[in-house]
């Protein structure tokens, strides 16, 4: 048995000491004191189970309100209004060639940015001009020029919009500056994400 094993031992014990005291002190029948023991134990095993689970209930939350919530995206005439995300940030749905994907809008990133699968998907093809290196929040990262033929969101489009394709992006595509500067103006009302052409 080492050190710690034996005062985590030493401070059971003196706690199941304090704890019987009280009990015998106050005259609560052992059956009544076994079933509030049992209860407290229950307490705590449901407690620790959600803790242990909290990413995968907190996973579970965002769907169900996602479908009970009102849509993430709304265009208004030529106005896109796009709602925040239970994460925190702005997703869109939007059209690379007619394909649809999400992509998370990011005023941080310089250049617009495909996962290797949305291009593909896409039909859009590495290999315009150089590759370049990109500095992320995750650090430096190669990455290969593109340029989209058609990139719509809601009802706003652009045509020949360059990006940028790397793997390190994982599955996350990312709607960066060079779209956002391309609008007349976007700005952040509250959790509404206002974009207009």
């Amino acid at each position: 048995m080492s050190e710690f094993q034996a005062m985590d031992l030493i401070w059971g014990v003196v706690m199941l000491v304090i704890v019987g005291s009280a009990l015998l002190s106050r005259r609560i029948p052992i059956g009544q004191a076994a079933k509030m023991a049992l209860a407290w134990i229950a307490i705590f095993a449901v407690g620790l189970t959600i803790y242990a689970y909290r990413n995968e209930f907190k996973m579970m939350g965002a769907r169900v309100w996602s479908e009970i919530s009102p849509p993430e995206a709304i265009s208004e005439g030529d106005t896109m209004r796009i709602r925040k995300s239970s994460d925190g940030h702005f997703w869109v749905d939007v059209s690379i060639n007619g394909n649809s994907e999400r992509f998370l809008v990011d005023s941080g990133a310089s250049i617009t940015g495909l996962s290797v699968g949305a291009a593909q998907r896409s039909g859009v093809e590495a290999g315009f001009g150089y590759p370049m290196i990109i500095n992320t929040a995750n650090g430096a990262i190669d990455a290969d020029r593109a340029t989209v033929d058609t990139l719509v969101v809601g009802t706003i489009r652009r045509n020949d919009m360059g990006v940028v394709i790397a793997e390190e992006f994982g599955g996350t595509n990312v709607l960066g500056m060079n779209f956002l500067s391309s609008l007349s103006s976007w700005s952040v009302e509250g959790d509404w994400l206002i974009l207009r052409p």
